[in-house]
């Protein structure tokens, strides 16, 4: 039987899909030098989102920072946008930001160290079957 994953474990994919489909849609290719216009409203809004998700999980130390740095590298992203970075720069951050974003999915989808209710709950598990071979 799996746990159920976290809530900000799917608030991370939503973030991590939404800043792939800015890359792939609007930063123009990697390799040109063309300066890139990205929508920063939409980067704000995103921000704001990763800024929140962020400050719910200070108690996961890994990943708070890996989305402390995704929020570091949107953060700079945005101060350049509109049109302030090429598209080479502009991807580099969007990388930086994905690459974070993967680790802190990474991390919320790791199963958590067993606690007082887990270990009670596995002990019963035990216990249950215990019985059945006895009876």
């Amino acid at each position: 039987m799996s746990t159920p994953r976290p809530q900000m474990y799917y608030t991370a994919v939503f973030l991590r899909v939404s800043f792939q489909a800015i890359q792939r849609s609007m930063a123009g290719k990697a390799s040109d030098g063309l300066p890139c216009w990205l929508d920063s409203q939409l980067l704000l809004m995103l921000s704001r989102e990763l800024d929140e998700c962020r400050d719910r999980v200070a108690s996961r130390p890994e990943v708070h920072q890996a989305l402390e740095d995704a929020s570091g590298e949107c953060t700079m992203l945005l101060s350049h946008c509109p049109g302030g970075l090429d598209s080479t720069l502009c991807h580099r951050h969007l990388d930086a930001i994905l690459v974070a974003l993967q680790q802190a999915i990474a991390a919320l989808d790791a199963p958590t160290d067993a606690g007082p209710t887990r270990l009670w709950r596995s002990t019963a598990q035990h216990l249950r079957q215990g019985w059945r071979r006895l009876s």
